[in-house]
């Protein structure tokens, strides 16, 4: 056994959960009329309600007294000091520091890295400024209407969520686009929609050779010389780059002086606030940029000062360990009642799966109990129409988070009474249940025979003590936004601490592209290949048998 699973407050769990697993929620909510009020906090612009959990008092100090064993303070006060607890490449982990608005000193290697920070945001600012005013102009001489960002993983996801949470925000005349696939198809299909004398292309890519990325990029590159029947120096009018490669970019075409920095103590995942999210500032401008920083900051505060019992990272960290390793959870729903989020539960799929998708400890030791959950989710209300009926009725225990907000963006009659219906519905469903004499009764008042009752009520009983989480704005703004996304950071950080792993590697990732770099060559030719296993080795001839162009 391990460290962890053969620890006293392990171990108090494991007999806690035993003598409450026959409770259900209904019952804890009779037995205490303040549960509500006891299981929530307002913090940084969002309500988060935990009273929708199989947890009495007792649970909660139990869980608390784990994250205690685990030191989650003290590994928290490394991070925020910049301290090198990415242990498997020996670096900071230094995302705080971008949106660190109070300026307070963060050091890596003893430097004090806010004042690059500082220059980083200000160039970004000069440049959005520049760019939206019109002031930038295209090799035609026409201003910017759509900026393209060529990235992928980190250098993509995050700036497209956010983007998409805050396209009320957007620039009334400007547009942003996504391309991240090494299949063509999603860059023919951008620049389809897109004028080559008015775009702008963002490279994201801090080494610039990630092969997705620059080969989408070159493509980029080639279609727009064809398109303006222009040489390479219209490159530096319509590309910028997010990298650390200067070189590179020089030779891409690219103007060095449109190059902007970021840190390998920041890890792609956790990089939208900084010049990762240039796209994000140049639809939403700087201002609005700068209070999604300040919103991030605010949680980071309450992460940083808040005791443990109060503190609502802390708090969802270890629900998501007390389903996960006593109730066998395997996966996780995000379910945004916002439009606007729609991309937000595929971020937090490798937010929350690319950290703490790890079967080793720190130690180098292979764990013996579940940690990182798969996370899923779609929008309601589509996802009650789609996936649901698993949640309520099938055989597996799948906790749900719920977002949504007070106010929407766009008032259009009662959709959003609705929607909102449907999201305080959906908890409480999935909290009560349908007992089988709730149902009986129901259609017994239907007057409906016997017998068929006596068919339904199986069918229709749900069994409820289903648990959830409910998350609540005011209405999602820059500010808003900024500090649930640090809100979900911290809980996965939580996570990944108590279960003695390092969340902030992706070693994961390496082996399909080591092996895809040596296959890519074997595609040319028509030499039978024959130096892997027998599938592998069938699907490559497969295809060079069938192929038709080459």
């Amino acid at each position: 056994m391990s460290a962890l699973t053969s620890s006293p407050a392990w171990n108090a769990l494991l007999d806690h959960k035993q003598s409450i697993a026959d409770t259900t929620m209904r019952e804890l909510f009779a037995a205490d009329p303040q549960r509500f009020a006891k299981m929530s906090r307002e913090v940084c612009g969002l309500l988060v309600d935990w009273s929708k959990h199989r947890a009495t008092e007792e649970t909660w100090q139990l869980l608390l007294a784990l994250a205690q064993q685990a030191d989650v303070a003290g590994w928290r006060d490394k991070m925020f000091s910049g301290a090198r607890i990415n242990l498997t490449e020996d670096r900071a982990v230094g995302h705080v520091a971008l949106r660190n608005r109070s300026n307070r000193p963060i050091l890596v290697d003893d430097a004090d890295v806010m004042p690059q920070v500082n220059d980083v945001l200000a160039k970004m600012r000069g440049f959005t400024e520049h760019l939206r005013s019109g002031a930038w102009k295209g090799y035609t001489n026409k201003s910017i209407t759509d900026i393209v960002n060529i990235g992928i993983g980190g250098s993509d996801l995050g700036p497209a969520m956010v983007t998409e949470a805050l396209r009320p925000y957007w620039k009334a005349d400007m547009r942003a686009h996504f391309v991240s696939n090494i299949d063509g198809t999603h860059l023919a299909e951008t620049l389809e929609r897109v004028d080559p004398e008015r775009t702008l292309f963002i490279v994201a890519s801090k080494t610039f050779t990630t092969q997705e990325t620059l080969t989408n990029a070159k493509s980029a590159r080639a279609w727009l010389l064809g398109k303006l029947g222009a040489d390479t120096e219209a490159v530096a009018k319509h590309f910028v780059a997010l990298s650390t490669n200067a070189k590179e970019v020089a030779a891409f075409g690219i103007d060095p002086a449109n190059m902007f920095e970021f840190w390998d103590w920041v890890g792609g995942r956790y990089s939208l606030w900084s010049a990762i999210g240039l796209s994000i500032a140049c639809v939403i401008g700087m201002d609005s940029f700068e209070d999604m920083l300040a919103g991030g900051h605010d949680m980071d505060e309450h992460f940083r000062t808040a005791p443990l019992a109060e503190n609502v990272p802390v708090i969802l960290g270890l629900l998501g360990v007390w389903y996960a390793n006593f109730w066998g959870a395997e996966t996780h729903a995000v379910l945004p009642y916002d439009q606007y989020l729609h991309r937000f539960a595929a971020y937090f799929q490798q937010g929350d799966m690319e950290s703490n998708g790890k079967s080793v400890d720190r130690q180098g030791n292979r764990v013996d109990y579940t940690t990182g959950p798969v996370i899923w989710g779609e929008p309601g209300t589509n996802g009650q129409h789609a996936f649901y009926q698993l949640i309520h009725q099938g055989t597996r225990l799948i906790p749900c988070d719920f977002i949504a907000t007070i106010e929407t963006h766009n008032r259009l009659g009662p959709h959003h009474v609705i929607l909102l219906a449907n999201f305080f519905a959906q908890t409480e469903a999935l909290m009560r249940g349908k007992t089988p004499d709730e149902v009986r009764a129901e259609l017994e008042a239907a007057r409906l025979p016997a017998d068929r009752i006596a068919q339904l009520v199986p069918h229709k009983t749900f069994p409820g003590n289903r648990p959830s989480t409910s998350i609540v704005a005011q209405r999602i703004t820059p500010k808003t936004l900024g500090a649930l996304v640090a809100m979900y950071e911290h809980k996965i950080f939580v996570q990944g601490i108590v279960w003695n792993i390092n969340s902030f590697d992706q070693w994961g990732v390496e082996l399909g592209k080591q092996l895809a770099s040596k296959i890519l060559p074997e595609l040319d030719g028509d030499a039978l290949v024959t130096s892997h296993d027998a599938s592998t080795n069938g699907l490559i001839n497969f295809y060079k048998a069938r192929r038709r162009n080459r």
